[in-house]
Formats: C-alpha cells, structure tokens, sequence
C-alpha cells in the first residue's frame, strides 16, 4: 500500500509546477495561424445532430458574444488544449461559463448554489475550467456594458475566492470536502446587506415554484383520457421513432442504472408520453425529451432524457474509463455536485444513441445579471467556491493551491487571459454572423 503524501507535500508538488508554468503564463491567448475556422468547429461539433434544430443553434449563438461563448465550448477546447498546462488534472466541468452554474433541489428539497452542467464532464486541468469561466465573466460584463476595468475586478475576485477556497478546503478531510456545499442558508447568512438578502430570498422563492407541478399544466393536455405533452414546434414536439415499445424499453435500461431504493420510487409512476424540446444553447440539435409520468392518483413527474455524446475534452484530454457516455455524465455529476437529483441515471435508446435522466427544472434556476459589479463580483465569487470544492473533490486542492500561491498574481494573470479570449470570442462571433449572412450555415432568429 502505497503511503499518503502529507499536505504540506502536496503544496510543494504546486509549487514546483510554476517552474514549468509559470502563473504570468496564466494570462497568454493569441490565436495563431494553425488555429481552425470557429465556423468549422461548431458544423464539425454538430455532426449526429437533428439537422432540422442547427438553425435555431446558430441563430441563438448569434445573438451576442455571450451567447456564442455559451454554445461553443468546442471551440474553446481546442484553444485551451494549445495552451501550456500544469500537470495537476481533476473532474473537469468541461463547460464552465457562468451560466452553467445556478440553484437546484437536493434530495433533501434544499435549495442549493452549484455547477448544473455536465454534458462536458472529463477527467482535465483544473485550469481549463478556471479560464472557461473567467472568459465568460467578461464577456458577460461586456454584454451588460460594465467597462473591462470592472471586468477584470470580477475576475481577480473570482479566482482569489477560488484559491483562497482551495486552501481552506486543504484543511480538512476528504470527507468534510465531500459535504461542503452552498446551500441558500449559507447565501442569506452572507448577504452583505438587507437589499441583497432580499434579493436571495426571491431567487430561493422562484427556484422553489420551478417543479413540476407548476410546469405540469403548461405543457400538459388530456386526450381521449391520457395525458400527453402538448406540441409547441418548433420547440416541443412528437418525434414517430418515439413509440410506446421504444420509450419502454429505454425506461427499463435506465430503471436498472437507479439504486434499488429509487427504482422502487421510479415503479409508483405510470409513463404516459415523450416528446423533444430545445433546450439550451450549445445542445439544441441533441436529442433531447421530457418524458411524462403520473402517480396512479395523478401525481406528475417530469423526467429530461437528454442525449449524452463524447465530451468536448476528449481529442485533448482522453478517453474516459467509462465508454457510456450518459454515465460518464451521470458520475461526473455525482462527483462535482455537492447533491444532485434523485432520479440522476442513464441508459441507450435507438440506434444505439446514449442518454442520460434527471427531474425536468426540479428547482433548477439560473441567475439572471444586471449591470451591477457587486453583484457580478458577488456571483463570481460563489462559483469560484463551488467550483474549488468540485476540484478539490476529484483533484489534489493543495496541489492547486500551492500552485496558485497566496498572492494575486494568478488572479491578475488570469484576468488579463480573460479580456484577451473576450476579444477572441467576439472576433468568433463577427465570424459566424458573417457565415450566416452569407448562407453559408443556416439560422433561424428567434424572436425575443
């Protein structure tokens, strides 16, 4: 049996990785010439998808800087994998932006601050989240007119609530690690003041009407006596390879991902229909279902079976250990949430296609910014704790900490990265409304 390394080894093992990569490298972006075509990247990233969807993909993207950073995180994979990276590898996130962090139910109906996202899950460099994040930070202020000078505030906050996280969590035990969790307590205790408590209550009251109950009558119409989900197209809509033998069979696939205790749960719930909705930015085009059940009372559940393919890391970081890509969702999520969803499995449907499940929103809400520094900084701040605690539970958070150090340093490297991939973002986006106006990928403009 091999014997611990002690944190205080752990910290060195950090340190000694500056002499490879130094923190000023943080701050590096220029593009070079070998780099692909944007354009090309996203059309080569949507191949498997349903055709007739990729419009509304592209016309969502491009929308604004913001929502092109949000649907390209293939693109920024190839980036980052161009960069100089340490050797210290954890659960990555994969996608990292803002808005892929948000409030959500633990199975003890707390509501409760995290990352939400994990289509892109893959063993990776921590930094490579880190950077994913900060780069939308800006991108997001520039979206909502703060100045880059505020912009690069946000930032170093963020990344000095990240390492000074890190070496909190460096203290205690992995199994202390494992429960640390933000939790809307948490957020009431540390509003800084009386508008901003009231702010959060707000946010915990909306997160806690987003359930299925409340969704249920908006979605859902009775024919001929059985329920069934109500075509909205081009956003909800029957798909005919969805008959009641195929959504069966899948239904007992995943029944047999679910511990015993809630496959027991999953048997008191009928299934009464299936059809696909967008969602998203960066997904629209997978195949993507709310699937309907009711209690023999008629008691709703909303379950998501969202197709799961190979994460955006793999060319660069490896293929995953686990080859069904809906579990490797499915564990990557377990592994980086401090809760996740009780009905959180996976399963293959037709053709072979991989999905994983959990509840439809289910308290899931994202947090909508204004042009308010406070609260961007504020923000920031929470997923910098939420994202050390998902790397310190797969990775070696002193090894991080160490690396990063106790001073700013990183935290101004890392902001001068994020104003430099701002501009690369926006320069991707000029390029793929340019594809657009001249036919050369198709889009449809959603009306806002």
């Amino acid at each position: 049996m091999s014997q611990p390394v002690h944190i205080e080894e752990q910290v060195e093992i950090g340190r000694a990785e500056r002499e490879r990569v130094p923190r000023s490298s943080l701050a590096d972006w220029q593009a070079t010439p070998e780099r692909r075509d944007p354009v090309e990247v996203l059309v080569a990233s949507a191949e498997g998808r349903l055709e007739e969807l990729l419009p509304i993909r592209y016309g969502r993207m491009a929308v604004s800087p913001f929502t092109f950073l949000r649907g390209s995180a293939s693109v920024m994979a190839g980036d980052l994998a161009s960069l100089p990276t340490t050797s210290l590898r954890v659960q990555a996130c994969g996608d990292c932006h803002l808005m892929n962090f948000g409030l959500f139910a633990s199975p003890e109906r707390d509501v409760v601050f995290g990352l939400n996202d994990f289509d892109e899950t893959l063993p990776g460099p921590w930094d490579w989240d880190v950077k994913r994040l900060v780069a939308s930070l800006v991108v997001a202020t520039r979206d909502v007119r703060i100045d880059d000078a505020d912009g690069k505030r946000v930032v170093e906050a963020t990344v000095r609530a990240y390492r000074e996280h890190l070496w909190t969590l460096a203290t205690m035990s992995p199994l202390d690690v494992w429960y640390d969790k933000l939790d809307m307590s948490t957020a009431l205790r540390d509003a800084p003041d009386e508008k901003a408590r009231k702010r959060r209550m707000a946010l915990e009251r909306r997160a806690r009407e987003r359930v299925a109950e409340n969704l249920f009558p908006k979605i859902v119409v009775k024919e001929s006596g059985k329920l069934r989900i109500a075509d909205q197209p081009p956003l909800m809509f029957h798909s005919p390879d969805v008959t009641d033998d195929v959504a069966t069979a899948f239904i007992e696939v995943y029944r047999n991902s679910l511990p015993h205790d809630r496959q027991v749960l999953l048997d008191r719930y009928t299934f009464q229909d299936a059809a696909i909705k967008v969602v998203g930015v960066g997904s629209v085009g997978t195949r993507c279902f709310v699937a309907l059940f009711a209690s023999d009372a008629g008691h709703p559940l909303l379950l998501q079976v969202k197709e799961a393919n190979r994460s955006v890391l793999e060319p660069y970081a490896g293929e995953h250990h686990l080859k069904h890509n809906g579990q490797r969702v499915v564990v990557g999520q377990h592994l980086m949430q401090p809760a996740s969803d009780i009905f959180l499995g996976w399963g293959s449907g037709p053709l072979g296609r991989e999905f994983y499940v959990r509840q439809l929103r289910d308290m899931k809400l994202s947090v909508t910014l204004s042009g308010d520094v406070a609260q961007f900084i504020a923000y920031g701040q929470y997923c910098a704790r939420a994202l050390a605690r998902a790397h310190a539970n797969t990775g070696s958070g002193p090894a991080i900490a160490g690396y990063l150090g106790k001073s700013p340093k990183a935290d101004r490297a890392l902001a001068d990265f994020a104003v430099s991939y701002a501009n690369q973002s926006e320069r991707d986006h000029r390029v793929l409304v340019e594809a657009i106006d001249s036919g050369r990928v198709p889009a449809i403009m959603e009306t806002q």
